[in-house]
Parts: structure tokens; sequence; C-alpha cells
């Protein structure tokens, strides 16, 4: 119980000492797996915005198969525990076993890659702060152990809100300088079974970027490839809402990415577009990641734009000393003290240009 307790609140340690995305996971499992053992292991990050998966550590490489079905599941089959349905639900933690009563054969992910992959029981977790998902976690246990207690999925659940500290605050800008990469959209084409038809250059250097993220395999589809994919394949399918599929990710050269698919039309091929973000698409991604509020969010931007004190209150309806009142907050919560320190945390040379494209005035 001592040890438990112990390393408990090491992970709570690591979770708030701002390490990367990855290197916080790692080290996190390495922990957990003193606690709570597993044989296997998925342990993704996710958009908040569209719960796509836009990242995953997987301490073993899985067959080729495993995450093509995988998704599958998630996305068009009806089964215990989708994460979804976990958000939705409010649960943090959940057991296959418990959920199944026992009786794990009703799940298909347990008929179609579980049993196949030698694994028995498994343990899910979602990551979430103030409404937003920023991960997920599937641990698994080979047949011949034994099941996930109780107690194992409560001790997973008094964490969660700490990794949703950690990963939400791993988004966060650092100050390290992006790395040069195509201007131009990437375009990819896809079959129906996600085999390769064609790709520009702009889309082999993402892929290349995304797989080396990874770890994965070099013919390897990145995750967040096929998370929008599978997505489009819901919608399609009638199993989800939505037009086009899109995932935001953060990738390892500093820049922020968008991934659109799209079905050809009359053709079972689909397009991947893989875009350099636009402040549109992060802005909203970075008012979550720093737990700004609505009108502090929209201030921030105001703020980017190079609006004084009495334009933002005008323009909001709210006096000047409401302003300020806001601003302190937002220094707070973003540790500045000043706009300019505001600015050059969040509107960074990546944005700068096509901020200004699209707010030219000030009316």
């Amino acid at each position: 119980m001592m040890k438990a307790e112990y390393t408990k609140q090491e992970m709570i340690r690591l979770c708030h000492s701002g390490l990367d995305s990855r290197s916080l996971r790692v080290e996190l499992l390495k922990r957990l797996r003193m606690v709570i053992p597993f044989d296997y292991v998925y342990f993704s990050t996710t958009d908040p915005a569209t719960q796509l998966s836009t990242s995953s550590v997987l301490l073993e490489e899985p067959p080729s198969w495993c995450m093509s079905v995988f998704l599958e599941n998630e996305f068009l089959q009806a089964d215990f525990n989708k994460f979804s349905e976990m958000l939705r639900n409010q649960e943090s933690a959940a057991v296959l076993s418990q959920s199944t009563r026992h009786e794990m054969h009703r799940s298909q992910r347990y008929r179609d890659m579980l049993t196949p992959l030698g694994m028995g029981d498994e343990l899910r977790a979602i990551f979430v702060t103030d409404a937003a998902c920023w991960g997920t976690l599937c641990l698994h246990r080979e047949q011949a152990e034994s099941g996930y207690t109780a107690a194992e999925a409560a001790y997973l659940a008094q964490l969660t809100p700490h990794i949703a500290e950690g990963l939400r605050k791993a988004l966060l800008p650092g100050d390290s300088a992006m790395k040069k990469v195509p201007n131009e959209p990437g375009v990819l084409i896809l079959t129906d079974d996600l085999s390769i038809v064609a790709a520009t250059p702009a889309a082999e250097h993402w892929l290349t970027e995304l797989r080396e993220a990874e770890r994965a395999d070099r013919h390897a589809l990145p995750l967040p490839v096929r998370s929008v994919v599978a997505k489009l394949k819901a919608i399609e399918s009638g199993m989800a809402s939505g037009s086009t599929p899109k995932v935001r990710l953060h990738t390892r050269s500093g820049h922020w990415l968008v991934l659109y698919v799209s079905r050809l039309s009359n053709s079972a091929q689909i397009t991947v577009i893989f875009e350099i973000a636009q402040p549109a698409d992060i802005a909203p991604l970075m008012m979550q990641a720093y737990q700004l509020t609505k009108r502090e969010g929209e201030i921030t931007q105001c703020v980017l734009l190079g609006w004084s004190t009495t334009e933002i209150g005008a323009r909001l309806h709210i006096s000047s000393n409401t302003v300020q009142d806001h601003l302190k907050a937002i220094f707070d919560k973003v540790d500045v003290s000043s706009r300019g320190e505001l600015a050059a945390r969040i509107f960074t040379q990546q944005y700068q240009p096509h901020f200004q494209a699209i707010h030219p005035g000030r009316s």
C-alpha cells in the first residue's frame, strides 16, 4: 500500500514537471506498471475538439493488422467501454471484464483483437479536464493472468485528472525553434483498405515525420491518418455525425498541422490533405490548453491583434476596468507579465502572417 501511494505521488509530480508528451507518457507507464501490471499498452494523445488520436506510445509494436481492427471497433462497431461513451458518461476508468459481467466474449474487440493477441482483460482510461479529453489509455493483460480489479481501476481513476493536466501542458508553446517544412499542402491518395496510391512530396515529408515521431515502421500509416480516415468511414456508415473530418496535431518540427479527409467523387479512393494550421484552427486549442474562459479567449485574440484596452472594451461592450481584470487573469494563467510577453508566448512566428491576413483591420 505504501509503495502504491509513493508511486502515485511520483506520477503526479511527473505530470506537473513540464515533460514533453511522449517522454511524459513513457515515464508514467514505467511507474504505473509497478502498481498495475500490464503486457500490452496503447497510450494516445487526442485532439480535444474531435477526439481523434494524434500520437501513440506503444511499448511493444503490435502486429500490422491490430491498429486497423482497433480503430474499426472504436468508430464502426458497438462495444463495451468505447472512449466516446466513457467521455459521454464521465467515466474516467473502466474494466472490460466488469462491464461484460465477466463474459468478455460478448465484446467484439475481445473476440477480434484481444483473443488473437493472446490478451485477456482490458483496463481503459480517458484523461479529461474541463470536459476536454487530452488522451486515452488501454492496458491489456495476457489471458493466463488474472483480470483487472475494481481497486486497480479506482487507483488509475485517481490519476486521470493529473495525467490530463500533464498532456494539456505538453501542448503549450515552448522556446524551441521550428524547423523548415513544406509551404504547400500535402496530398495523399489511399484505397479503401488504406493502401497508398499516390503522395505528393509534401505529404511524403509529413508521413515521414509522423512515423518517426511514433517510432513506427516506415511503411505504416501514422495513427492520425488512420484516425481521421476511420472517422470518415464512421460518418459514411451513419455511426457518427459531421461532414469533413479533421484532426489537429503538434509535430516534432514544432509546427501545428491539420489533416483533412474526404472521398473522391464516384470513387473508392480517399484523399488526405496535410496543411500547416491556420490561426483559426489553433486558437481554440490554445485557449483550452491555457484553460482560458470564453471571455479571456476573446480578449487574448484582441491583444494579439494589437488592440488597446479602450478598443477591446468597446468591441466586447465591457468597461476598461473589466478588461484589465481579465488581462490580469490571463497573464496569471499564461505565466506572463505583459501584453508583449503574452503575444510572444502564443502569437508565434508560424501564425503571425496568417493572422494579419485573416484580421487586417479592427472593425
